[in-house]
């Protein structure tokens, strides 16, 4: 079963393209929203890096924009796109946050926003039958450039027994 709704920030979006797992994104989720912000910031601004192009090609994600006045208490302590991640997801029911900044997760837990990082989507995925391991995932996380705390790996490792 899918869950209903994920809202997604770049920086999901951007470490799953760059190790070409963004397909799992509609195999976990019902509808996948992406802000306005995020969604320059990823293939706007950012044409130029990995993950650009499949993000861009992705048909099944969905731009939406988010209630200005939520977006500007929150943009004084977080980027514009965590900004408008978090305050889409506080008028969206029963959604989650696709997100892996420490401070906006911090943020989005005090307003009671579930929410779920890289790591632990790969690791729905594999729960669910999406992707037969999580660790080459997570080496060609690495290779790509993207910090992981070894703390987090030998957690998700250990929870997926591999």
């Amino acid at each position: 079963m899918h869950e209903p709704t994920a809202i997604a920030d770049s920086g999901p979006l951007i470490c799953l393209a760059r190790i070409n797992q963004l397909d799992l994104l509609p195999g976990l989720f019902s509808k996948i929203l992406v802000p306005t912000e995020v969604w320059n910031e990823v293939t706007i601004r950012g044409k130029d890096h990995p993950g650009a192009a499949q993000t861009k090609q992705a048909t099944w994600l969905t731009i939406q924009a988010p209630d200005p006045r939520l977006v500007k208490s929150l943009s004084i302590l977080v980027d514009a796109g965590e900004a408008e991640a978090i305050a889409l997801a506080q008028t969206i029911p029963h959604c989650t946050l696709l997100l892996d900044d420490a401070r906006a997760r911090k943020i989005a837990q005090r307003l009671n926003i579930k929410q779920i990082g890289t790591i632990g989507l790969l690791l729905r995925a594999k729960r669910k039958g999406l992707i037969k391991a999580i660790k080459p995932k997570i080496t060609a996380l690495v290779d790509n450039g993207i910090y992981i705390r070894h703390e987090l790996v030998d957690a998700v490792l250990k929870e997926a027994g591999e």
